[in-house]
Protein backbone atom coordinates (compact mmCIF):
# COMPACT_ATOMS: atom_id res chain seq x y z
CA UNK A 1 0.00 0.00 0.00
CA UNK A 2 2.93 2.42 0.76
CA UNK A 3 4.48 1.65 -2.32
CA UNK A 4 1.16 2.61 -4.34
CA UNK A 5 1.07 5.84 -2.28
CA UNK A 6 4.75 6.34 -3.30
CA UNK A 7 4.44 5.56 -6.92
CA UNK A 8 1.35 7.87 -7.13
CA UNK A 9 2.81 10.84 -5.93
CA UNK A 10 5.85 10.51 -8.07
CA UNK A 11 2.83 10.73 -10.80
CA UNK A 12 1.56 14.08 -9.06
CA UNK A 13 4.68 15.30 -9.21
CA UNK A 14 5.74 14.87 -12.65
CA UNK A 15 2.44 15.69 -14.00
CA UNK A 16 2.84 18.85 -11.57
CA UNK A 17 6.50 19.40 -12.68
CA UNK A 18 5.16 19.50 -16.31
CA UNK A 19 2.47 22.28 -15.49
CA UNK A 20 4.83 24.66 -13.34
CA UNK A 21 8.11 24.02 -15.55
CA UNK A 22 8.82 28.07 -15.59
CA UNK A 23 8.94 27.99 -11.86
CA UNK A 24 12.43 27.21 -10.39
CA UNK A 25 10.70 27.43 -6.80
CA UNK A 26 9.16 23.61 -7.84
CA UNK A 27 12.06 22.26 -9.12
CA UNK A 28 13.81 20.99 -6.29
CA UNK A 29 11.58 19.23 -4.56
CA UNK A 30 9.79 18.15 -7.24
CA UNK A 31 12.60 16.09 -8.37
CA UNK A 32 13.13 15.15 -4.89
CA UNK A 33 9.89 13.24 -4.82
CA UNK A 34 10.69 11.43 -8.38
CA UNK A 35 13.93 10.20 -7.75
CA UNK A 36 12.71 8.66 -3.89
CA UNK A 37 10.07 7.01 -5.64
CA UNK A 38 12.29 5.87 -8.14
CA UNK A 39 14.70 4.56 -5.86
CA UNK A 40 11.46 2.76 -4.26
CA UNK A 41 10.32 1.35 -7.21
CA UNK A 42 13.93 0.23 -8.16
CA UNK A 43 14.73 -1.42 -5.22
CA UNK A 44 10.98 -3.27 -5.55
CA UNK A 45 12.18 -4.42 -9.11
CA UNK A 46 15.40 -5.76 -7.78
CA UNK A 47 13.59 -8.05 -4.77
CA UNK A 48 11.11 -8.94 -7.81
CA UNK A 49 14.04 -9.56 -10.05
CA UNK A 50 12.58 -7.50 -12.87
CA UNK A 51 15.54 -6.01 -13.95
CA UNK A 52 14.07 -4.30 -17.07
CA UNK A 53 12.51 -2.22 -14.82
CA UNK A 54 15.38 -2.17 -12.45
CA UNK A 55 17.27 -0.55 -15.27
CA UNK A 56 14.16 1.99 -16.56
CA UNK A 57 14.18 2.92 -13.10
CA UNK A 58 17.48 3.50 -12.71
CA UNK A 59 17.26 5.88 -15.92
CA UNK A 60 14.66 7.78 -14.20
CA UNK A 61 16.58 8.80 -11.08
CA UNK A 62 19.38 9.26 -12.93
CA UNK A 63 17.50 12.02 -15.24
CA UNK A 64 15.77 13.74 -12.36
CA UNK A 65 18.57 13.53 -9.69
CA UNK A 66 18.57 17.07 -8.15
CA UNK A 67 22.48 16.74 -7.13
CA UNK A 68 24.12 16.78 -10.36
CA UNK A 69 20.64 17.86 -12.95
CA UNK A 70 20.82 17.58 -16.24
CA UNK A 71 19.28 20.68 -18.45
CA UNK A 72 16.25 19.84 -20.33
CA UNK A 73 15.12 22.06 -22.59
CA UNK A 74 10.97 22.04 -22.38
CA UNK A 75 10.29 20.09 -24.95
CA UNK A 76 12.77 17.54 -23.50
CA UNK A 77 11.58 18.00 -20.12
CA UNK A 78 8.05 17.08 -21.58
CA UNK A 79 9.19 13.84 -23.18
CA UNK A 80 11.09 13.23 -20.15
CA UNK A 81 8.35 13.49 -17.67
CA UNK A 82 5.96 11.91 -19.62
CA UNK A 83 7.98 8.29 -19.71
CA UNK A 84 8.78 8.76 -16.45
CA UNK A 85 4.92 9.28 -15.54
CA UNK A 86 4.51 6.66 -17.98
CA UNK A 87 7.09 4.28 -15.84
CA UNK A 88 5.04 4.49 -12.36
CA UNK A 89 1.61 4.33 -13.79
CA UNK A 90 2.47 1.05 -14.95
CA UNK A 91 4.41 -0.13 -12.68
CA UNK A 92 1.52 0.11 -10.08
CA UNK A 93 0.25 -2.76 -12.17
CA UNK A 94 3.00 -4.46 -13.57
CA UNK A 95 5.21 -4.83 -10.02
CA UNK A 96 2.76 -6.26 -7.62
CA UNK A 97 4.48 -8.32 -5.01
CA UNK A 98 2.70 -12.00 -5.47
CA UNK A 99 0.91 -13.15 -2.28
CA UNK A 100 2.53 -15.98 -0.79
CA UNK A 101 0.03 -18.95 0.48
CA UNK A 102 1.80 -20.91 4.02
Amino acid sequence: MLTKVIKWSAIAALLGGAAFRTTRAYALPLSVVVVAAAIVVLSQAASMRRYVWLILFLVVACLFNPVFPVPFSNYAFGIASTFAAFLFFFSLELLKPKIRVI
